[in-house]
């Protein structure tokens, strides 16, 4: 068998969104992929994102916000931004790793709004269900993205 292909999910702050990637990749293709995520900056682990990740079946509370700069040594296939400002801040990554953008809404942004704690937990749903969908269509959707 091939080696495992290596990911980073790449976005801001290494809270949300490139958390629950690495966790559903890890969760759902995990004999075919070794994913990493990281951010441009480090802005802790949130627990909504833990919370709604654990409704579905996927445990990503030993997880830490990590910077860039802690995992710019492992050779990527791939580096997946997940949201524009870390498209916009992705610097160039040694070796051959390919960097794709696919953007996902910023769960806390839209949860900005929300009156109680239910309507809160849906727009991390929301984002959750939307990331899932991505990474089923992985390893082969990233040869269609840039």
């Amino acid at each position: 068998m091939a080696d495992k292909l290596k990911i980073l999910f790449l976005c801001t702050g290494n809270s949300c969104r490139s958390q629950m990637a690495e966790g559903w990749a890890r969760h759902l293709k995990g004999d075919s992929i070794e994913p990493y995520s990281a951010g441009i900056e480090t802005h802790g682990l949130n627990p909504y994102a833990v919370r709604v990740m654990a409704e579905a079946g996927v445990d990503i509370s030993g997880h830490r916000s990590k910077h860039l700069d802690e995992v710019k040594q492992i050779p990527f296939d791939y580096v997946v931004t997940v949201c524009d400002n870390a498209r916009e801040s992705c610097p160039i990554f040694p070796g051959n790793a390919k960097v794709i953008h696919v953007g996902f809404e910023d769960p806390p942004r839209l949860a900005k709004e929300a009156k109680t704690e239910e309507e809160v937990l849906n727009c991390y749903r929301k984002v959750r269900d939307q990331i899932r969908a991505f990474v089923r269509t992985l390893p082969e959707s990233l040869n269609t993205k840039t």
